[in-house]
């Protein structure tokens, strides 16, 4: 008898069709188009005391980056931050804006234990993006917070509670 209502479940489930929904309500709305931007941009820029260099992707849903540098310690440690932007308001013809976004990765660096270490973090910012066919320039305040150092003898070098992180990024269509 158990084997009837194994084999019975067994077609039903095989039989049973499922059609998706094209316009899912739980995804965001598409904003950005292909004449928004160039697909692929790259720039440089400086986010808190590191400069760096950055590769940007503008997608439907927003602009996902890469932030590759070094910070202005004696060392010139190097650090890298990813991150995604939604375009929340925007306010011209072209896709200029408010973003929400969100970043992770390296924030800042701290001296422990007579080095340089960089402190792993990230965070939610709030962008006004100047956006065309040509260039993408980014204005960002984001809120985060890293994680702790400490050194050898237990003193706590870095703490993890919030801070702002400023922003400037330039990029041009590639």
């Amino acid at each position: 008898m158990k084997k009837i209502y194994s084999l019975l479940a067994f077609f039903m489930l095989t039989t049973t069709a499922y059609a998706q929904d094209v316009s899912n309500p739980y995804l965001p709305e598409a904003k950005l188009t292909a004449e928004s931007a160039s697909e692929w941009n790259v720039g440089v820029g400086f986010t808190q005391k590191m400069l760096h260099l950055n590769l940007e992707w503008v997608n439907p849903y927003g602009i996902a980056y890469t932030k590759g540098g070094v910070f202005m310690d004696d060392d010139y440690t190097p650090g890298v931050q990813v991150g995604f932007r939604y375009p929340y308001h925007l306010t011209g013809k072209d896709k200029n804006g408010y973003y929400i976004g969100v970043y992770a990765g390296h924030v800042e660096t701290k001296k422990v234990d007579n080095e340089d270490k960089v402190r792993l973090g990230g965070g939610v910012d709030l962008s006004y993006v100047l956006l065309n066919s040509e260039r993408i320039s980014t204005f960002s305040v984001g809120i985060g917070a890293g994680e702790e150092l400490t050194e050898k003898s237990g003193y706590v070098v870095a703490e993890t509670e919030p801070r702002l992180q400023f922003s400037y990024t330039l990029s041009i269509g590639l």
